[in-house]
């Protein structure tokens, strides 16, 4: 099954603006998450994984217009501190300084499988395997 990033379908002004410390505003994600529904309504045939921050609910609705039931929404949770630790090790474009934006806009939806990055990627992706 083809695996998307979200990232890689940002325009070069969120980019920009996320790489000079700018948490990134409703008005900038819009046409963003409307980008990603409509690759994901590209995808129907074959199915396809996306990993996106999709923060709130209103963003989870605009990524699943049109897909009907089709989506396995699975939610990948943890510390403040794990992942804060994690995103020092990488080289992203968006600074750690950042992350508590993402905290701050998290909604948690009642539903999807919710795991803990804590745990091993084997144990997330069978887990993952044995929901869906």
């Amino acid at each position: 099954m083809p695996f998307f990033d979200a990232d890689a379908f940002h325009p070069q002004a969120n980019l920009t603006k996320m790489e000079q410390g700018h948490p990134l505003t409703d008005a900038d994600r819009w046409p963003w998450l409307q980008a990603l529904n409509t690759h994901l309504r590209q995808q129907t045939n074959t199915g396809c994984v996306l990993a996106c921050s999709a923060l709130k609910e209103s963003y989870r609705q605009v990524l699943a217009e049109g897909l009907g039931n089709e989506v396995l929404w699975v939610f990948l949770t943890g510390t403040f501190e794990l992942i804060h630790t994690r995103m020092q090790q990488r080289n992203h474009f968006m600074p750690p300084a950042l992350l508590q934006s993402q905290f701050d806009a998290w909604e948690t939806p009642p539903y999807g499988l919710q795991l803990d990055v804590a745990e091993t990627v084997e144990s997330l992706v069978n887990q993952i395997i044995a929901h869906g």
